[in-house]
C-alpha cells in the first residue's frame, strides 16, 4: 500500500499545481478549453484525496461489525472518485464547452495557453509515469493490459486512468485552441471543451462500472476457480468439489470457501491430511486468498466437518 501512496501523491502535487496555472492564465486569455482542463485538474487533486482517505480507513482492523475487515471502504471512496469525474469534471466541462459555442468569445493572447499546455504536459507525464512504473512493479511478468484488467486496486487503475484522460485532455484542448486561433472560430474551442468533457465521462463510466462490480461482491477469476478445482481434485482422497465461491474483501485480501466429497472409506485422519494439503497449495499459488474455508462431506460413519483457515499471507500477490 505504500507505493500506491507515492503514486497517489505525486498525482495531487502535479494537479494542484497544474490547475492553479490553467485557471490563472484561462481567466488572461478567456480560453474555454484551458477552463475545462482547470476543473479536470481541480477535480483530479480532491479525488487524490478521497483515494487517501479511502486507502487509510480500508487499513482499519477488523470488529464485530465488520469481522472481514474494512478493505471495501476503498470501493466505496474510489466510486466516489468516479462520481465526481463523471459530474464535476466531465458535466462541468460539457456545460462550459456549450455555452461558448453558443456565446464565443475571441481568444486574448493565446500564446499563454500552449505555454502551460506544455507544461502541465510535462507534470502530468510525471505523474503517469509514476503512476505507471508502480503499477507495473505489482503486475510483475503479467502482461500490461491483462494485468490492468485483472487489477482490483483503484489506486492504482484511477490513477492511471486520470493521467492518462489528463494527458488526452491536453492534447485536445490544444488542438482546440490551436484551431480556433488558426481560423478565428472560437467556436472549436468550446467544441474542444465538450470533447474533454465526453472524455471524462467515459473514463468514469468504466470506473464506475468497476467499482460497483466489486462492492457488490465480485469474486475470483473463473480459471482461478477452475485451478483450485485442479489442485483439491489432485488429492487422491477427494471424489468431488463443490462450487468455488469467492469475493474480494479488499485489493490484497480475498475470501474463498469450497466443499469437498471424499471417496467411501476415507477416515478422518486422511481428509483432514488431504484439506491441509489444499489448503497449502491453495496459499502457495494464489497468496492473495487470505480467508480460505474448506468444508468436508461426511465419509461414511462419520459427521459432516470442516476446517476454516485464515492464514495471511505476506508474499507479494498476483493479479487473480
Amino acid at each position: 500500500m505504500a507505493e500506491s501512496r507515492v503514486a497517489i501523491y505525486g498525482a495531487i502535487a502535479a494537479n494542484v499545481a497544474i490547475a492553479v496555472t490553467k485557471f490563472a492564465v484561462a481567466g488572461v486569455t478567456g480560453s474555454s478549453a484551458m477552463l475545462s482542463e482547470g476543473i479536470h485538474s481541480a477535480v483530479d487533486s480532491f479525488n487524490g484525496g478521497l483515494l487517501l482517505i479511502g486507502l487509510k480507513l480500508s487499513q482499519r482492523p477488523a470488529t464485530p461489525e465488520h469481522p472481514f475487515g474494512h478493505g471495501k471502504e476503498l470501493y466505496f471512496w474510489s466510486l466516489i472518485v468516479a462520481v465526481l469525474i463523471f459530474g464535476l469534471g466531465g458535466g462541468v466541462s460539457f456545460y462550459e464547452g456549450v455555452q461558448h459555442i453558443r456565446n464565443p468569445e475571441p481568444l486574448r493572447d493565446p500564446l499563454w495557453n500552449y505555454i502551460v499546455l506544455a507544461a502541465a504536459a510535462v507534470f502530468e507525464g510525471a505523474s503517469f509515469t509514476i503512476a505507471l512504473r508502480q503499477f507495473l512493479k505489482e503486475a510483475g511478468s503479467t502482461p500490461f493490459w491483462e494485468a490492468l484488467r485483472r487489477s482490483k486496486d483503484p489506486t492504482n487503475y484511477t490513477v492511471l486512468a486520470e493521467d492518462a484522460a489528463a494527458l488526452v485532455g491536453l492534447l485536445v484542448a490544444a488542438v482546440g485552441i490551436a484551431l480556433s486561433h488558426r481560423f478565428a472560430m472560437p467556436e472549436l474551442d468550446g467544441a474542444a471543451s465538450l470533447v474533454i468533457g465526453v472524455l471524462l465521462a467515459g473514463v468514469a463510466i468504466l470506473l464506475i462500472r468497476e467499482s460497483h462490480g466489486l462492492l457488490i461482491g465480485e469474486g475470483i477469476r473463473p480459471e482461478t476457480a477452475r485451478a483450485i478445482r485442479s489442485l483439491a481434485l489432485a488429492q487422491p482422497a477427494v471424489s468431488d468439489v463443490g462450487r468455488v465461491l469467492s469475493m474480494y474483501i479488499g485489493p490484497d485480501d480475498v475470501l474463498v470457501t469450497m466443499d469437498l466429497d471424499f471417496a467411501d472409506g476415507t477416515q478422518a485422519t486422511e481428509a483432514g491430511a488431504a484439506i491441509a494439503a489444499v489448503e497449502r497449495q491453495v496459499r502457495e499459488r494464489f497468496p492473495m486468498i487470505k480467508r480460505l474455508f474448506i468444508e468436508a462431506g461426511a465419509a461414511p460413519g462419520q459427521q459432516r466437518w470442516s476446517r476454516p483457515d485464515s492464514t495471511q499471507a505476506a508474499s507479494a500477490a498476483p493479479f487473480i
